[in-house]
């Protein structure tokens, strides 16, 4: 790893124009990555967010052709927000702020907020299911298809003011669902990706008491169940399995790292500069630290890499355009902003 940048408590970052990286920092700053380190913030919503709990920004991302940026993040309530700028010659403009998406949580954790486009050129979405409690989303929040938590959404940000609804979203014809889930039964899926080759989508979900999970789905299938609360990966964790439950294609027993474990997915590896990595699905713990990869054939997971390097608190990956990766270290945990760092992922 090289380290190519400090930054505040960092938990957020995207391929901008012309190959650049910009990082989103929890408090409310958005900067690019450039020679010298982080510029001046190009967005600053401080005051308009709070870091109370898990809460901040979430994400950032721009659409497929860097016209409009994205960023998500919980409003000074602590809800679920998602603003578009547009976006002209690389710049953000600013005033042209609108909010396109919003959902009331019921609480200062497992509000997730991950946001991409997937290879369909439409709109994703994660919530995570609002819930910190010992009992584990005691509303199953994460099994009712009426709410848009704990679940990842899909929707079509050219086809209505703020968002249409996609005709082959997987519940759109039930009318006891949301038609805009596309995957459930998920506790905080605070990060997921989209495999550049394949389009398949992968998607890492904290865990409860027990144990971490990894979750892929084929290009283009929705509907799948992961089964919390329910299932806590393999095991049960309240209620029957459901029938139509979809289990992790890689899961681990809490301990681990000591005191605490929750998965950081990132992606899955289709840049040039570690051959030998290409085609694996790099993810971390945000506890550890300790980068690692899904080694698969043939759509299965064949074995674990330890990538011998450690990234402090990851927060998240980005993506570069050349398909290199990028970690981001948190810094740690608090409210208040904490020394993080931005390291890209070089050949040992």
């Amino acid at each position: 790893m090289t380290q190519v940048a400090t930054a505040a408590s960092p938990t957020a970052g995207t391929a901008g124009p012309n190959g650049t990286i910009w990082i989103g920092e929890r408090a409310g700053t958005i900067r690019v990555l450039d020679d010298q380190g982080l510029g001046e913030p190009v967005i600053d919503i401080t005051g308009e967010t709070t870091t109370d709990g898990e809460r901040g920004v979430a994400d950032i991302t721009f659409n497929p052709d860097f016209t409009r940026f994205y960023l998500s993040y919980t409003d000074i309530d602590g809800h679920s927000t998602v603003d578009e700028f547009e976006v002209i010659d690389g710049e953000v403009q600013v005033d042209t702020r609108r909010t396109i998406f919003f959902q009331e949580q019921p609480g200062p954790a497992h509000n997730s907020g991950h946001i991409a486009f997937g290879p369909d050129g439409l709109f994703y979405i994660s919530l995570g299911d609002g819930d910190y409690s010992p009992e584990g989303d005691p509303y199953d929040n994460a099994q009712d298809l009426s709410s848009l938590l704990g679940k990842i959404l899909r929707i079509d940000l050219d086809a209505g003011d703020p968002y249409g609804i996609p005709a082959d979203n997987p519940f759109v014809d039930d009318p006891d669902a949301r038609g805009e889930i596309w995957a459930y039964g998920l506790r905080n899926p605070w990060q997921f990706s989209f495999d550049a080759e394949s389009g398949d989508l992968w998607i890492g979900d904290v865990g409860h008491l027990t144990r971490e999970e990894i979750n892929v789905a084929p290009v283009g299938v929705g509907g799948q169940n992961y089964g919390w609360p329910n299932m806590e990966g393999t095991l049960p964790h309240r209620g029957p399995e459901p029938p139509d439950h979809t289990s992790p294609v890689h899961e681990w027993e809490h301990g681990l790292s000591g005191f605490c474990d929750s998965v950081t997915a990132g992606f899955a590896y289709r840049g040039d500069a570690i051959p030998d990595l290409r085609g694996s699905f790099v993810f971390s713990d945000y506890c550890t630290g300790d980068l690692q990869a899904l080694q698969t054939q043939d759509g299965q997971v064949t074995g674990v890499l330890d990538l011998g390097a450690n990234a402090g608190w990851v927060s998240t990956f980005v993506q570069g355009l050349d398909n290199e990766l990028y970690v981001i270290d948190m810094g740690g945990f608090g409210s208040e902003p904490l020394a993080g760092a931005v390291y890209r992922i070089d050949p040992a």
